[in-house]
C-alpha cells in the first residue's frame, strides 16, 4: 500500500469533518412510506441469509416435534397402543387433492363435478409430480417441496424487509413473524402457499430493483400455483407505473413483459373449456365444494359473524369462523395503513385479495392467507426495529395459536 505524502510545510493537514450520529427513528416512521434506495443485487447468499435459514430450520425442527409429538399424545382414538404412521399428521385435508391431481389429473374418470379438483390450479401438482420422479413417496415429495420452497420465501421476505430499513435486522424479524405465525403450519404442509411465496416474493424483490423480465416470469409461475398471482401481477402493474424512469423503447418493451404473469391462467381456463366447455370451471368448483359464489361483503360478513358465535356449528368449525372474521379486521385494518402511507401497489394486492376473500358465501380461509400479505410481516418488522417489548409480545401471543393449531391440523380438524 502507497505511503501518504506529508502535508505541506505551514499547513495543518486535512482532517475528514465529523458526522453527527443518524437517529433511527424516524427512519422506522418513514420506511414504508418512502422507496427504498436503488441498490446493486447482492450476492447469493449472504451472512444475513444463513441467519433467515438456520431460523427457518429451528422453525421446521419445531414443527416436525409438534407432529411426532401429535401422533402420540392425540390419536384418533383414546385407547390406541399404536401411534399414527408417521407422516399422518401431514395428510389432511387440500393435500389430499393436491395428491389426486398429480398422481391421476384433474378429469380421470373424464369431466363431472367428481370431488372438485378443478377448483385447485396446477402450479404445485405439475412440480410434485416432477419431484416425484426421484422420490417415490408422494407425502414426502410434498413435504420436500415445501421445505425448500418455505426456505428460498424465507429469504426472499427478509430481502424484501431489508429493502425498507436496511441494516436494522428488519429481515430477521420479518422471516420469524412469519414462520411463527398462527397458521405456519400450512408452509411445512403439501400445502401451495410456501411454492407460492417462493415465487412470489422474488418476483416482488425483482421488481422492487427494476428487473421487470426476471419479476414477470417468476409472477407468472406465481399464477400457475394460486389465483393470488392475478393479484400479484396487477400489483406488479401498479409498481412500474408509479416507478420514476424514463420513457423509450426499453420502457416500452419492460412494460410488454407484464403480461406474462396472465398467460398461465388463460391456459388454464382454456384446458378447462376443452376439457368441459366451460373457462371458469375452477370457480364453479369452488362454489359446489367450499361455497365460495358471490355475495355482497356485508352479508358474507353476516353470515360469517353468524356461523361463529351463533352457535349453529360444531366448536372446532366455530372457532375457525371466529379466526377468519379476526383475520379479515386485521387485513382492512393493513389495508388503510397502506392507503394512508401511499403503498398503492401493495395496497392494490391485498384489496384483490380481501375482495375474493370477503364476497363468497362466508368467509373461509382467509386466516390461512395471511400467509400471502408479505406487507404486513415487513410492516411488523420495520414498527419493532426500536421496539423490543412488540417482538417479545408478538412470540408471546402468537406463539402459542400457532401450535394449537398446528394440533389442530396434524389431527385432522378443520384449521384452513
Amino acid at each position: 500500500m502507497p505511503i501518504p505524502a506529508p502535508p505541506s510545510p505551514g499547513r495543518a493537514p486535512v482532517r475528514a469533518p465529523v458526522r453527527a450520529p443518524v437517529r433511527m427513528g424516524p427512519a422506522v416512521r418513514t420506511a414504508l412510506v418512502e422507496e427504498p434506495r436503488a441498490a446493486v443485487p447482492p450476492p447469493r447468499l449472504r451472512p444475513a441469509d444463513r441467519e433467515v435459514l438456520w431460523l427457518y430450520l429451528l422453525t421446521r425442527v419445531a414443527v416436525w416435534t409438534t407432529a411426532y409429538c401429535t401422533r402420540w399424545l392425540f390419536p384418533a382414538s383414546g385407547d390406541a397402543r399404536v401411534p399414527e404412521p408417521v407422516l399422518a399428521p401431514f395428510e389432511h385435508w387440500d393435500w389430499g387433492h393436491f395428491l389426486n391431481i398429480a398422481r391421476d389429473g384433474y378429469f380421470p374418470g373424464g369431466p363431472g363435478e367428481g370431488d372438485n379438483r378443478e377448483a385447485f390450479f396446477p402450479g404445485l401438482p405439475l412440480v410434485l409430480r416432477a419431484v416425484h420422479v426421484l422420490v417415490p413417496h408422494w407425502t414426502v415429495a410434498g413435504l420436500l417441496v415445501s421445505l425448500v420452497a418455505g426456505a428460498v420465501a424465507a429469504v426472499a421476505l427478509a430481502r424484501i424487509a431489508e429493502l425498507h430499513l436496511p441494516g436494522s435486522g428488519a429481515g430477521r424479524r420479518a422471516a420469524l413473524f412469519l414462520l411463527v405465525s398462527p397458521c405456519a403450519v400450512f408452509l411445512a404442509a403439501g400445502y401451495s402457499e410456501a411454492l407460492f411465496l417462493a415465487l412470489a416474493l422474488p418476483a416482488w424483490l425483482a421488481a422492487r430493483r427494476q428487473r421487470w423480465l426476471l419479476a414477470s416470469v417468476l409472477a407468472a409461475g406465481a399464477t400457475t400455483v394460486r389465483v393470488s398471482g392475478l393479484f400479484l401481477a396487477a400489483a406488479l402493474v401498479v409498481l412500474f407505473l408509479t416507478t420514476r424512469r424514463d420513457g423509450g423503447a426499453g420502457r416500452k418493451r419492460e412494460a410488454g413483459w407484464l403480461v406474462l404473469p396472465g398467460l398461465p391462467a388463460l391456459l388454464y381456463f382454456g384446458y378447462l373449456y376443452g376439457r368441459t366447455g366451460d373457462p371458469m370451471a375452477w370457480k364453479h368448483a369452488q362454489e359446489r365444494g367450499w361455497y365460495r359464489r358471490f355475495r355482497a361483503p356485508w352479508e358474507a360478513w353476516s353470515q360469517t359473524w353468524h356461523e361463529a358465535f351463533g352457535h349453529t356449528q360444531a366448536t372446532g368449525y366455530a372457532a375457525q369462523f371466529q379466526a377468519d372474521l379476526l383475520a379479515m379486521v386485521l387485513g382492512l385494518l393493513l389495508l388503510a395503513v397502506l392507503v394512508v402511507r401511499r403503498r398503492w401497489p401493495e395496497a392494490v394486492y391485498l384489496a384483490l385479495t380481501l375482495w375474493a376473500l370477503g364476497t363468497s358465501y362466508w368467509y373461509m380461509s382467509v386466516a390461512r392467507s395471511t400467509l400471502l400479505w408479505w406487507p404486513l410481516w415487513v410492516g411488523l418488522a420495520v414498527w419493532g426495529a426500536r421496539r423490543r417489548w412488540a417482538v417479545l409480545a408478538y412470540l408471546c401471543l402468537v406463539a402459542p395459536l400457532s401450535t394449537v393449531l398446528a394440533i389442530t391440523f396434524m389431527t385432522g380438524r378443520w384449521a384452513g
